[in-house]
């Protein structure tokens, strides 16, 4: 027997080793591996669990069988039974002494909307003794965007996938700037919510009635062959659905300067559509809940504080870790000490395979949230590592059509170590500031590992018992 110098040496770990073999010529192939993270049985458990694989294919299957289509526009208090001292907001639950700033301030700003408090130094009194209750919007079903904050008078989109019966409700979008889902609660902004509340609403209602259900997932899956990857980015998106509507808004009979008004302010928003995307993206994550077994992610969101996530195999049960910050770029004279930690439901649509993980989708959006356009086409080709598949309705044109990737696996993100990206507004730390900038996030790995801990609980642990003689 006699040893030969290799062809090729694979090389993983200490780059001192594969240097010395590129010093000896010997052609090397490093790989960058790192051990997982979290607890190396509890991952084993997982993995070897036998109803994995077919658990995780039905939940894929599910989200992609959804067809979400915009029913009707109604006010909160009559789609989602908030009666006056409830409110809702995005992420995991949260105290108000636990509250950031921005979640402060858009809880004070709709109780001055709804007339409980008649200042801000009252509505404080009101949220620190306990006299409003407040909950998260995914325990109704409902999506809100950045502090997401629902009072009763509020008008909501209401979605509804028909195969399923699901429904899904998020509130209609203010636009960017000083607004109250970013924590501003000054008169301009509770000027914006009223007028949206006594006109915008009933006329998209109105709109909405006379055409008929909209097919939303149409229209996103269109917006993604246009360059939008439904977070930061709905431009096309928006003026889809504008067109949608816009024969019944002019044949309405409301008051030509209300809808004159109404055309001015969605087509002037381009995260307009944001806010149908969102409960689209929930309607999908509802179909794939609750398969036992599965270790596909259902849900992930932030309420400034903390960052949640949910599985389809543990149901509603929240795994939390404190929330990252975005990096990114800054609106006029704010800086990366102006943001607030990572918040909003938005992230609803990374969890559907759009957003971050379509960033290839979107290129212009890198002048939002910062990179280049490498930095996008890598990141998408990156995140097909950590999905169970791909969804065809979702293509990417500079993929070759490929579908963007879905059904986030809580197992390949703790093996690799590499985590979902999400592309996100930023709102500022100090409440009643609103919105300081745009860029890019991760969840914190602690919210994964958690969830494999809790995957590995549910696993029967195997029968050891030998069948005795005879």
């Amino acid at each position: 027997m006699s040893l030969e110098t290799p062809s090729a040496v694979v090389t993983a770990g200490a780059a001192v080793f594969a240097e010395s073999l590129v010093g000896q010529a010997v052609e090397t192939v490093p790989v960058a591996w790192r051990p997982p993270a979290g607890d190396p049985a509890a991952l084993a458990a997982v993995m070897g669990d036998r109803r994995r694989p077919g658990a995780n294919a039905r939940a894929v299957e599910a989200m992609l069988a959804t067809r979400a289509r915009l029913v009707d526009v109604l006010p909160a208090a009559q789609v989602l039974h908030l009666e006056r001292g409830e409110l809702l907001h995005a992420g995991p639950p949260v105290t108000w002494e636990r509250t950031s700033g921005p979640m402060r301030g858009a809880l004070v700003g709709a109780l001055l909307l709804e007339g409980s408090a008649d200042s801000p130094e009252a509505a404080e009194r009101l949220l620190r003794a306990g006299a409003v209750s407040w909950e998260p919007c995914h325990a109704r079903g409902a999506v809100g965007p950045m502090a997401g904050v629902v009072s009763p008078s509020m008008w909501m989109f209401c979605l509804r996938d028909e195969a399923t019966g699901h429904e899904s409700w998020c509130s209609l979008n203010e636009g960017l700037g000083k607004v109250l889902r970013y924590g501003a609660y000054g008169k301009e902004v509770i000027d914006r919510l009223q007028w949206m509340g006594a006109v915008l609403g009933p006329l998209l209602q109105h709109a909405v009635r006379a055409t008929g259900p909209v097919d939303v997932t149409a229209l996103v899956a269109q917006m993604v062959q246009m360059g939008d990857e439904g977070h930061n980015r709905n431009r096309a998106g928006t003026l889809m659905f504008l067109r949608e509507l816009l024969p019944a808004l002019i044949g309405s009979g409301f008051p030509t300067a209300d809808v004159s008004d109404a055309v001015r302010f969605v087509s002037g928003n381009d995260h307009f559509f944001l806010n149908l995307v969102m409960p689209t993206c929930k309607l999908m994550s509802l179909a794939a809940a609750g398969v036992p077994g599965s270790s596909v992610v259902t849900v992930m969101s932030r309420n400034g504080t903390d960052f949640g996530i949910q599985t389809s195999g543990t149901g509603e049960r929240w795994f939390t870790a404190p929330a990252n910050t975005p990096e990114g770029l800054f609106l006029g004279g704010y800086g990366p000490e102006d943001a607030n930690p990572d918040i909003g439901d938005s992230a609803i649509t990374e969890t559907a395979g759009l957003g971050g993980m379509s960033m290839a989708t979107a290129p212009a959006i890198v002048r939002l949230v910062g990179g280049s356009v490498a930095d996008a086409l890598a990141t998408t080709q990156r995140m097909y590592d950590l999905t169970v598949t791909e969804n065809p309705a979702f293509a990417i044109p500079v993929l070759e059509f490929r579908g963007a990737p879905t059904g986030i696996d809580v197992t390949s993100v703790v093996r690799s170590r590499v985590l979902p990206q999400i592309n996100t507004g930023m709102a500022g730390r100090v409440a009643g500031t609103g919105q300081v900038g745009a860029g890019l996030v991760t969840p914190p790995m602690g919210c994964f590992t958690q969830a494999l801990d809790a995957l590995a609980a549910s696993v029967a642990p195997p029968d050891m018992r030998r069948p005795g003689p005879g």
